[in-house]
């Protein structure tokens, strides 16, 4: 069942040690030993690589995806995603790099919803505009748990997790799986579905940092953006959707043609006022099942990705708290705007806004969520 209200299609014109088994499995997938938890917890990674040579890593601490190796339109590859080197770093990720994050990703306002007729009261861990929200699942999100990885059929990898009755204020046992593909079409398919024991509220949500150039210093303004989206969700200060669904077309939102991102991002535009630049959910036109919702271009390297989904909306986040001081992959300081997310999701705030799609899920029901990345060069 896919509780997320389905929307519309539309056409665009580091390293781990290795295990002691060196386990090779099925489907060419590779796991390694990539460090331990705290509390002596050994965590793995894993590898998967295409028959073009497309290479994706992913862990199971936080299913996070460690790095994405997509070719330019000279063939050379190149990690396109913002990072860490070790294990050790990760477990100092703040940004939500690379990371699934749930229960609910984007924000909660004040941290409260009511579900049939209880007030639930979840941690406040994001204030923009000196406004206390809940983001991304709260303190410790699904981004900061250790969960269970296993290969599964051809170039997949499954993890699985549970979160408790309780856990960051969310009611109801939520049993989780997040399964990343890497097929020679060059999809990287990243697929979240969940059940619940009691009714709860959910949206699962992956969170990557993409700068197409390869090079993570170069700032991303010239990466040109489509989103077939004719409408935004506005916001108030504190980036909560005020319930109104706005159009784009005549404002610094419109990205209906492909446009580069710098072109607009300081415009004299309430929106991104609040936002510090981009930091937004659009509204996906609606169709059923997957349809397209994205495509980025990256002129200089030729570098192409383009998102599917089942989702109502994107969030396109464009790096604006970015502030050089988290030293990432080869020690690069990730400075303002070097990368941006394109998150698939319901609409942020939604357990609040009965007129949104129901982020509502309940015993018998399964939570579905699809997101696919394609990479090209042109």
């Amino acid at each position: 069942m896919l509780l997320l209200a389905p929307l519309a299609a539309f056409t665009f014109s580091s390293c781990g040690k290795p295990a002691d088994s060196g386990e090779t499995a099925a489907g060419g997938v590779v796991r390694e030993v990539y460090g331990k938890m705290p509390d002596g917890r050994e965590v793995a990674i894993f590898t998967l690589t295409n028959a073009n040579g497309l290479r994706a890593r992913v862990t199971e601490y936080g299913a996070i995806l460690v790095s994405m190796e997509v070719p330019d339109r000279d063939g050379k590859l190149a990690d396109v995603t913002h990072g860490y080197d070790t294990f050790d770093g990760w477990l100092t990720n703040t940004s939500y790099f690379g990371a699934t994050v749930g229960r609910f990703g984007n924000r909660i306002g004040k941290g409260k919803f009511t579900l049939d007729g209880k007030e639930y009261s979840l941690p406040t861990n994001n204030d923009p505009g000196g406004i206390p929200c809940h983001l991304h699942g709260g303190v410790t999100g699904f981004d900061k748990v250790l969960w269970s990885g296993k290969t599964v059929g051809e170039n997949s990898v499954e993890f699985t997790y549970l979160s408790k009755d309780g856990e960051e204020g969310y009611p109801g046992n939520l049993s989780v799986k997040v399964r990343y593909s890497l097929n020679n079409d060059n999809e990287l398919k990243w697929e979240a579905n969940a059940t619940t024991d009691a009714p709860t509220v959910i949206n699962l949500v992956h969170h990557s940092y993409w700068n197409l150039s390869g090079n993570p210093q170069i700032p991303i303004n010239r990466h040109q953006l489509q989103l077939a989206a004719d409408h935004y969700l506005p916001t108030n200060a504190g980036l909560i959707p005020t319930g109104e669904i706005a159009p784009v077309v005549g404002t610094p939102m419109d990205f209906t043609k492909p446009t580069a991102i710098g072109e607009r991002v300081e415009a004299d535009f309430e929106a991104l006022k609040f936002g510090g630049g981009y930091d937004h959910a659009w509204v996906l036109r609606k169709a059923d099942g997957l349809r397209l919702a994205a495509r980025l271009k990256e002129p200089d390297s030729g570098r192409v990705m383009e998102i599917d989904t089942d989702q109502p909306a994107i969030q396109f986040y464009g790096g604006n708290f970015l502030d050089g001081t988290v030293a990432g992959k080869g020690g690069v300081k990730y400075a303002h705007r070097t990368a941006l997310c394109l998150e698939t999701e319901n609409f942020p705030d939604a357990p609040n806004h009965p007129d949104f799609p129901t982020a509502v899920l309940r015993p018998g029901e399964t939570y579905s969520h699809t997101m696919v990345h394609r990479f090209l060069a042109e």
